[in-house]
């Protein structure tokens, strides 16, 4: 078998992408992954059924707002993730210093000044205690006693600065449209993850990573968690001493427990047979390396990234990106393109994922 495909099965394997892999929970998907892109709302929603066993949405749903046991944040990248409830602080300990540093030019282009985003912080965390949960309209206008006008970028980055510090995060969805609380009265302290320091926490991050994305190495590390890669080959380093990776890019525990198969022995379905997911738009699996050249053919790159910063959602089988496709009216009008003929039990089981994905939105909906 050729190298690509060894590995682009083995990291299809990691995700719950191939081999039958699913998990039972949106829960159990967001562990496995560690966090899940999700700028887009929906987006996310279908990376979680995806790589789950009929999970619905309402489903998903629950879990963010009855269960409460995952939740939506700025993370990795300092972008939007889903994340389990419980690594929500861990991951702002490790990750927001940097992001707010990194963010230190764009706060001084808005006039947003130290001492100003202090206050902003206050501010919001008294109004949402009285008046939340609130939009990202609601919680604007609350703003506007510091100064602040409505339109333009500040609001946004005075938002995303109070959830940096652990005063916010998202919170349930209202007539569709996404609201903000208080991390503490949404996620009460006590029953999470103990948030690890320095070096611990690095290589604790690392090691998650890999259980989802190996075999990998530190400069896939680097772009999936937006650390400087000497951070990452520091990570590296500390799984190396602790006998944790191979020399692949693997966790220990991991290749012994796959004995080195590429694929999983109780994989369903008839030999050869392809298992095919349809993911949305900025999935992880496309998002968490350096190169996709794996699990993405060469020929087909500029159908997947159009440019702009869009990647497109596509149809993988047994990994490997296939086709892409898009979604209207409410997920009721699916459209599937190929990138050449599908054989005919790869196109029988894209009819079958593209009816769950209509149903899915449509429940959503």
């Amino acid at each position: 078998m050729p190298e690509y495909d060894r590995v682009r099965l083995r990291r299809a394997c990691a995700q719950a992408l191939a081999g039958g892999v699913r998990e039972a929970t949106a829960e159990a998907v967001v562990r496995r992954v560690c966090a899940l892109q999700a700028q887009d709302a929906m987006a996310a929603d279908l990376g979680i059924r995806a790589r789950g066993a009929d999970i619905t949405a309402p489903a998903v749903r629950a879990a963010y707002e009855d269960e409460r046991s995952i939740v939506r944040g700025w993370y990795l990248r300092g972008t939007l993730h889903t994340v389990c409830s419980e690594d929500a602080r861990p991951l702002l300990a490790l990750l927001a210093p940097r992001i707010l540093a990194a963010t230190g030019r764009r706060y001084h282009q808005l006039g947003l000044h130290e001492e100003l985003r202090r206050r902003a912080d206050h501010l919001i965390r008294q109004v949402l205690s009285t008046h939340g949960p609130l939009t990202r309209a609601e919680l604007t206008g609350h703003l506007t006693p510091l100064g602040i006008p409505p339109d333009g970028q500040a609001p946004f980055h005075l938002i995303r600065h109070a959830a940096l510090t652990g005063v916010l995060c998202h919170g349930p969805r209202r007539a569709g449209e996404a609201t903000y609380v208080l991390l503490d009265d949404w996620l009460p302290r006590g029953g999470g993850r103990r948030e690890a320091d320095g070096d611990a926490a690095l290589a604790e991050l690392a090691r998650r990573y890999l259980a989802a994305h190996a075999p990998a190495g530190p400069q896939d590390f680097a772009v999936w968690s937006g650390l400087p890669l000497s951070w990452a080959r520091r990570a590296w380093n500390t799984l190396a001493r602790a006998a944790a990776i191979t020399a692949d890019g693997d966790l220990t525990t991991l290749a012994a427990r796959a004995g080195k198969r590429e694929y999983p022995p109780d994989a369903p379905g008839a030999p050869g047979a392809p298992d095919v997911r349809m993911l949305p738009a900025l999935d992880n699996y496309l998002l968490g390396y350096r190169s996709r050249e794996a699990c993405v053919p060469a020929a087909h790159e500029a159908d997947v990234w159009p440019g702009g910063g869009v990647i497109r959602p596509t149809v993988v089988a047994d990994g490997l990106v296939v086709a892409t496709w898009a979604r209207r009216d409410a997920g009721r009008s699916i459209t599937v393109r190929a990138f050449a003929p599908l054989p005919p039990g790869t196109r029988a089981a894209v009819d079958a994922e593209t009816e769950d994905v209509s149903r899915f939105c449509r429940r959503s909906a």
